[in-house]
């Protein structure tokens, strides 16, 4: 078989970073790991071509010689997904589908005339899919009865990608987590029990990335990195040695439940093993919110005291946050606002909440009756969409709060000043020389980009951009690149929150912004 592999187009969106991508040099920020593993599943004899098309199209050429078409997808990205299993069956391929989308809502994909689908985990679906196309069966849709141990799973097909056209390489170590946060799909796509790879298969991984010459930052895309702790320190007590023999050619960054700050050893292990960045779900301040949500792990210990914790111990603190949950309090925006400056944590995502297929906020809304068609996150699938359910205030009120809380905290001076704090928060890591590196060739260009566009062309940031950069010079030298970075998101960010506005008052029909503060009704008697 002549197998085409496509990965479709993100649009805009919050980790797009489109600008800081032109002016550095980069096409996307990390590679699709799904589909380059169900490539290592594939047979050996099969002839293979891949295009991530956020960085290189594919060509008439291949389309004419393939005989199937695979596409994986997020979300995010259904309407190019959409638009590609189209074309492949106007044009007479076989196409077969599989990631998050498809598994979630499958009847999209159909509709649009995939003839396979190859759902859930690839580890048991693909074999599936691979027996139905050696019996000529003309379709089909693969299902996983159960969860598949990850520690049979293949290397993922690193040398399929152009890897100097990203930021940062990907890796997974483990699939699912222990949590139950309502709004979440994670526990239903992958299950409430961790299961994790060996440590010796994971740095096989990695010491394919090191032969194939990558040097640079590496993203464990786990959805909770530390959902096994056991597991976890037996990787990290084996990586600290594996990075200190080759010099420590990677900085590592992950995503985890902020229950990372109550063990000590954890983190020390993480700082030692070349880590430089975490990205928390923190979703809001607000305690009752985090009760109603079933985000328990969020209510233990104070918040900030946990960042100031992750900060001090030597790591980077990204985090999401969530406006919008039931019972939530007028003025959450402001409240989000205010513990983001008080942690400094420079790139917080801010969502609308969505009730995301089959997760138990669906089910209840469900129930309920308060889900809308038509209407939401399945037809734009970024943060800023209004959420796709009734909510328990008013969706105008919600609307401006959101919209406020990106506008100032993307404000530029605010955002480079929270850039400059962070830095100053981090304790220096002593086994990293720099705490963030750039690919090979790139950073050149993205610093000459940085100083002409932030320290001369934007007149409002040019005097504080200089005396923040001379500050981390004098005092943090090793953080000059992560600050640097940083800085050079900020363009990205400048022009999403304008994105973001333009999204909203296109759902609302009216720009929230323009509206009288405060809104003007009754306190209920719970505000009274």
């Amino acid at each position: 078989m002549k197998a085409l592999l496509l990965y479709p187009l993100f649009p805009k969106t919050f980790w797009s970073y489109d600008k800081f991508m032109k002016i550095a040099g980069l096409k996307a920020s990390i590679p699709p790991l799904g589909i380059i593993t169900v490539a290592a599943l594939l047979p050996a004899n099969w002839e293979i071509r891949f295009y991530d098309r956020n960085v290189k199209q594919e060509t008439d050429a291949d389309w004419e010689w393939c005989d199937i078409v695979i596409l994986s997808a997020m979300l995010a990205q259904k309407e190019d997904f959409l638009a590609q299993i189209q074309k492949a069956v106007q044009l007479g391929k076989k196409v077969a589908v599989g990631g998050p989308y498809p598994t979630s809502i499958p009847e999209a994909a159909l509709n649009a005339g995939a003839h396979y689908l190859i759902l859930d985990e690839g580890e048991i679906t693909v074999p599936q899919f691979l027996e139905a196309i050696a019996q000529d069966q003309p379709q089909g849709i693969f299902r996983a009865a159960s969860k598949p141990d990850v520690s049979q799973s293949p290397i993922p097909r690193f040398d399929l990608l152009k890897r100097d056209d990203y930021l940062m390489m990907a890796i997974q170590f483990s699939r699912g987590c222990p949590f139950e946060c309502e709004f979440c799909d994670i526990i239903n796509l992958y299950g409430r029990k961790p299961r994790t790879k060996e440590p010796n298969q994971t740095l096989a991984e990695l010491q394919t990335l090191y032969d194939l010459g990558w040097r640079g930052s590496v993203f464990i895309v786990d959805d909770n990195f530390i959902g096994n702790k056991r597991n976890v320190k037996r990787l990290l007590e084996e990586l600290i040695p594996w990075m200190k023999e080759r010099h420590y050619p990677f900085t590592f960054i992950t995503e985890a439940s902020i229950n990372l700050a109550e063990d000590t050893e954890l983190l020390e292990l993480m700082v030692k093993a070349g880590f430089y960045a975490v990205f928390l779900g923190i979703e809001t301040p607000d305690q009752d919110s985090l009760q109603i949500t079933r985000k328990f792990q969020n209510t233990r210990n104070p918040l900030i005291e946990a960042c100031r914790t992750i900060n001090q111990i030597g790591l980077l603190i990204y985090a999401g946050f969530i406006i919008g949950f039931d019972g939530e309090r007028i003025d959450a925006g402001d409240r989000i606002q205010a513990f983001v400056e008080e942690t400094s944590i420079p790139q917080p995502m801010l969502g609308v909440l969505q009730a995301l297929p089959n997760t138990a906020l669906w089910q209840r809304l469900t129930q309920e009756k308060r889900l809308l068609e038509g209407f939401g996150g399945l037809e734009v699938g970024d943060q800023n969409s209004l959420m796709n359910f009734v909510p328990t205030r008013p969706i105008a009120e919600i609307a401006k709060e959101y919209l406020e809380a990106i506008w100032r905290m993307y404000e530029p001076k605010s955002y480079l000043r929270r850039c400059f704090q962070q830095c100053l928060n981090i304790t220096p890591n002593p086994v990293l020389q720099q705490t963030m590196y750039f690919p090979p060739g790139k950073g050149l260009r993205l610093l000459a980009q940085l100083l002409w566009c932030q320290g001369w062309q934007r007149r409002e940031t040019r005097v504080q951009f200089w005396q923040q950069l001379w500050v981390i010079l004098r005092t943090k030298p090793q953080f000059l690149n992560m600050y640097l970075g940083l800085c050079a998101a900020g363009e990205h960010f400048w022009e999403y929150r304008v994105l973001a506005r333009e999204r909203i008052t296109q759902q609302l029909g009216f720009d929230p912004l323009t509206m009288p503060t405060p809104i003007e009704r009754p306190l209920s008697m719970a505000q009274k």
